[in-house]
Parts: structure tokens; sequence; C-alpha cells
């Protein structure tokens, strides 16, 4: 189990999950990952991808991003009515200033005791397209974007990414269609830092544990492909 931190940030200081490993090979030699929330915040399922990393041997730290909008927001996507709070939210969030507040976490994260100094993202749906404009604007180890939304509009931005980025991409996405799809990787096939995985015949959100789109299946292999390309990337924990 983690424990809800202060992070200090240019516009002011916000909270965030901090989930540390069990045991490390000693100080200093632990990498870190920043986790980046859906449109949900900083609920039990961030919460769980956190102690996930945890348990591999990362410091873990998943800032509230919602923060300027609704700090400390929790919310499932069981009901019409959080659907809804949260799709508010998602309109009104803005990603300009997520970004600073991720670069934030990497800088709190990068001078946490125990920490390697290796810094890496994991996001998911809204935080899957943060993951990708965090591997084209801060100075992350390297990204991981669990099926992004937006992503075409972003592609503008593809010729920043200079560390190692993985998309996975859900095939039947409902929020990002085949069209979509097939620009994200026309426009990212050029670079040899990205690696992008589609899985045919899941929608969005199939890695969220309990939605109603999950698949145990496509899960456990984006993660186990997650997991290899952390430890290649960001050194064994």
């Amino acid at each position: 189990m983690g424990q809800m931190i202060s992070i200090s940030g240019r516009d002011g200081d916000f909270a965030g999950y901090l989930a540390a490993p069990a045991s490390g090979r000693g100080p200093g030699n632990s990498p870190g990952v920043v986790v980046i929330q859906e449109i949900f915040g900083i609920n039990a399922v961030v919460r769980a991808a956190a102690d996930w990393l945890a348990g591999l041997g990362y410091f873990a730290l998943a800032p509230d991003l919602f923060w300027r909008l609704q700090p400390g927001v929790e919310l499932t996507d069981r009901t019409d009515a959080e659907w809804k709070q949260a799709l508010d939210l998602m309109n009104r969030f803005d990603v300009d200033a997520g970004i600073e507040d991720i670069q934030a976490t990497i800088d709190h994260l990068r001078v946490t005791a125990g920490v390697s100094g290796k810094i890496g993202a994991v996001g998911y749906c809204l935080g899957g397209q943060l993951a990708y404009l965090t591997a084209a604007r801060t100075d992350a180890d390297a990204c991981v974007g669990y099926y992004g939304v937006n992503l075409p509009a972003r592609l503008g931005e593809a010729g920043n990414i200079k560390k190692p980025l993985m998309l996975h991409i859900a095939a039947e996405d409902g929020f990002v269609p085949k069209a979509a799809q097939a620009q994200i990787i026309a426009g990212l096939q050029g670079n040899r830092l990205v690696t992008i995985h589609v899985y045919d015949g899941v929608d969005h959100a199939f890695a969220r544990p309990g939605g109603k789109n999950f698949n145990q299946a496509a899960a456990t292999l984006a993660n186990r492909r997650t997991e290899d390309f952390f430890k290649q990337n960001l050194g064994m924990p």
C-alpha cells in the first residue's frame, strides 16, 4: 500500500499517490514511474496500477492532475453520474498544464530517496494521450500509453520524441476509430523509438480491471510488454 504525498509544481502544490517497493537493491537503485490517470481521478484502479509497479520494484507516483478543477476526485466507471462528471472534468482539463504537472512529478521522483534517477511514465485513456505528450515534451526516459485518446491531433509533436515510447491500441476502441488508429500508426512509423501494439477484438480500457471492457488475455499481454519495456529502458529494479 502506498501513501498520499505533496508534489510542488509551478502553479502550486498538488497531491500524488506514491507506492514504494518493499525492498530494493540499495539506495539509489530503483527506477521511478509516473502513473498517469484516466478521467476518473486517482481512484482505486490508478492506485492499483501504482501498487503493481511497486511490486515489480519501482517507485510509482500517480499525480492528481485534476487538482486545479477538483482536488481529490475519485470516480468509477460504474454509474452514469460518475461518467458525466468524469467527462466534464476531461473537457475542462488543461492538457498543457497537466504536462507541466507531470514534469514536476518526474522531478520529484528523481530526487526521492532510493530512486536511481531513471524515470518512466505510463498512462491510460486520457493518460495515454498524456504519456505520448510526456515522451514529446518532458525528460522522461521511457513512456507507455494505453489506448490514448486524441492522438491524431498530437502527431505534429512526433518529431520531438527522443526517448522510447510504447503504445497499446485497442482495435475496436469506441473512442479511437480505426481511421484514427491508422493515422497514429502512419504518423509514428518512421520513428524507430516508437513501438506500437494493436490488440484485436478488444475495446477501449481493455486493461482496466473490473471495467466492462476488461479483457484478461489482452491486459496480461500488454502488461507483460510494459514490464519488459521498462526493464529494458529504465534498468532492472
